[in-house]
């Protein structure tokens, strides 16, 4: 790994960033009395990487036509986007507390007419991709030099949509498209148990992806999707390969961040009680003050 890619307190910066969309996350759910936990924190040094130190994006203009583009195709993880996109400074911080809201501009699926800084209006899993493979054509076409980004989670990826389009986006070569794969292996109500499998088994939502992936044509790279170091190395050879699009399998850990959600595919979607985020408030200063 090169270790130049992040000097120390620039790793400790996204650390701190990371750990500041967690605390959004885990408060706006609090606040709204219900929303998704476990994917949004997964994915979260992913988004971190994306919009701290990948894409070139500006929050003061939202609708710059050379901006790269990013689409969250696992569109209920929608909390940990607008976290993060608060954290970037595309709104005020203190709108998170309207999260879910009637009229909010926070709604639990993202909505591209109301909010800024939102490419594609996602929730229906699957969608996410065929709108990117249309972003990166238009590029194309434009003579335009922005990236498309696409965020798939494991039961996102199970939609037949999603691999139409991958083998539509190889069809055409598309080189400034980049797909990630939270691959954080829990879904909704885990796996199942009893015959044909071993007590308490969690079955993995595919069999080797990356080899089916690359089977569709696809450039593949596979990494810890918790470690900046290896996301913005992977983010890098994506954008310098030109043979096609490229998938990175980013393995993460369902709920990372908060001890009693890792892992734990309850935490998928629950409401966080008092104690709940006291608790997380807790783990995530204790891991701010060992930055």
């Amino acid at each position: 790994m090169d270790s130049t890619i992040l000097s120390v307190e620039r790793h400790r910066q996204l650390r701190q960033t990371a750990i500041q969309i967690r605390r959004g996350v885990v408060e706006s759910v609090h606040h709204a009395g219900a929303g998704h936990l476990g994917g949004p924190m997964s994915a979260t040094e992913l988004l971190t990487a994306l919009y701290f130190e990948v894409m070139n994006i500006d929050p003061q203009q939202p609708d710059d036509p050379g901006r790269d583009r990013f689409i969250l195709s696992k569109g209920h993880c929608s909390i940990g986007l607008y976290a993060t996109l608060a954290a970037r400074g595309y709104f005020p911080e203190e709108e998170l507390k309207t999260f879910d809201a009637v009229d909010s501009r926070l709604q639990g699926h993202p909505d591209m007419s109301v909010l800024p800084g939102i490419d594609m209006s996602t929730g229906s899993l699957g969608q996410g991709l065929s709108p990117g493979i249309g972003m990166a054509l238009a590029a194309r076409i434009q003579r335009h030099d922005y990236h498309t980004w696409v965020m798939l989670g494991d039961g996102d990826s199970q939609e037949g949509q999603v691999w139409e389009a991958a083998f539509v986006a190889q069809r055409y070569g598309l080189d400034n498209l980049t797909a990630i794969l939270d691959l954080n292996g829990l879904q909704q109500f885990g796996w199942a148990t009893g015959a044909g499998y071993e007590s308490d088994a969690r079955q993995p939502p595919q069999d080797n992806p990356a080899q089916r992936w690359a089977a569709f044509g696809w450039h593949v790279l596979e990494i810890d999707g918790h470690d900046f170091e290896q996301i913005l190395t992977a983010c890098r050879s994506a954008r310098a390969y030109t043979e096609g699009p490229t998938l990175i399998i980013a393995r993460t850990v369902k709920g990372k961040g908060i001890s009693y959600m890792e892992n734990d595919y309850s935490w998928h979607s629950k409401p966080v009680t008092d104690e709940d985020l006291r608790v997380a408030r807790e783990e995530l200063a204790q891991q701010e003050a060992a930055l």
